[in-house]
């Protein structure tokens, strides 16, 4: 299953999205830094970042086949929704890897009135993320031969949010309407109507026979400040002759090789790659910290109805247990502080 955004003067794979009026000043190549934050293995989840040294555009590309079969696994996840799931896990970990900050995040919540019900993913500064579909359970029939209908299972109706958490008193939140479902080429609308970053996205995850994830990956390819109608028709004639993406992860899943073959017109500079994986954040403190957020009304009146309480993470529906001690110890901390 794979996606492109679309937009313009080319069919809807093969082009990029761009605002209609004039792109905004100030950006370019100071956005990057050269770095290797991690140790990479060949077969290892990566993100890589490049530059083109003749034109203005950035890119970043993924491959996340594990990240995504292990989402599969821990949400038992059926082929629709493992795709619409490992598709939003991508885009939200290639918009982390974007940010500067160490301990900034992203947070992408999509809701379209689909069967899917909603999905949220969540990724921090380095492209690490979890994420979770509301009903993973969600089976429809192929909108073609091996084509899952994503966009029906996400819904057309509704809307993406982009949360990024800059480590500022506030958040940054974006909100635009979604265009087809199809998660892509909502994230290339959000970067154009929200950030007015002229942007190219496909995101592709490949379901084999036993619906496990045989491949997955994708790239964001962004215009910077003075990128003309030249640097636009080579970028749109690249995807073009690339192809679905699908098809370029079934040939080569490799990121670096991905970006190369779409942005072939281009010599490019790999500005950084990093390892990538399913991480969900979760602890016992912060668990713990949840439930004293409840209040010593709600806490006794868990106590008394159930004598102990279970919670269950939703992003690695890890479960952790309080005992009726724990509980009553949680209950006396609140009555000392009041």
């Amino acid at each position: 299953a794979g996606g492109v955004a679309p937009a313009g003067r080319f069919p809807a794979d093969q082009t990029i999205r761009r605002a209609e009026g004039p792109r905004p000043q100030g950006g370019g190549a100071a956005d990057f830094l050269c770095r290797t934050k991690g140790i990479l293995t060949s077969m290892a989840d990566k993100i890589i970042r490049v530059l083109a040294k003749d034109a203005p555009v950035k890119a970043s590309a993924i491959t996340a086949k594990e990240m995504v079969e292990r989402s599969r696994q821990i949400h038992k996840t059926l082929p629709v929704a493992t795709a619409a799931l490992g598709r939003s896990l991508m885009a939200a970990s290639m918009m982390g890897n974007q940010l500067k900050e160490k301990d900034g995040s992203v947070t992408l919540r999509i809701k379209g009135g689909g069967p899917l019900g909603g999905i949220t993913v969540v990724s921090d500064s380095q492209g690490n993320a979890r994420g979770y579909v509301v009903n993973p359970l969600v089976d429809l029939p192929l909108k073609g031969p091996a084509k899952l209908d994503v966009g029906s299972a996400v819904g057309r109706d509704g809307s993406l949010t982009v949360i990024k958490d800059l480590c500022m008193k506030e958040p940054y939140v974006g909100t635009v309407n979604l265009l087809g479902g199809e998660i892509a080429e909502d994230i290339a609308a959000y970067f154009v109507e929200s950030e007015q970053i002229p942007t190219a996205c496909a995101l592709g995850v490949l379901i084999d026979r036993n619906q496990s994830v045989k491949a997955a990956g994708g790239y964001l390819i962004q215009l910077m400040p003075g990128a003309g109608e030249d640097t636009i028709a080579k970028v749109e004639g690249g995807i073009m002759a690339a192809g679905n993406v699908s098809a370029i992860l079934e040939k080569n899943p490799d990121p670096e090789a991905m970006l190369r073959t779409v942005l072939s017109d281009f010599e490019v500079k790999v500005l950084e790659q990093e390892p990538v994986e399913y991480r969900c954040g979760c602890s016992r403190d912060r668990i713990e910290r949840a439930l004293l957020s409840l209040g010593r009304d709600e806490l006794s009146a868990i106590l008394a109805e159930q004598g102990s309480c279970d919670l269950t993470c939703q992003f690695c529906d890890r479960v952790y247990h309080f005992s009726g001690p724990e509980l009553e110890g949680l209950i006396q901390s609140l009555e000392k502080k009041d």
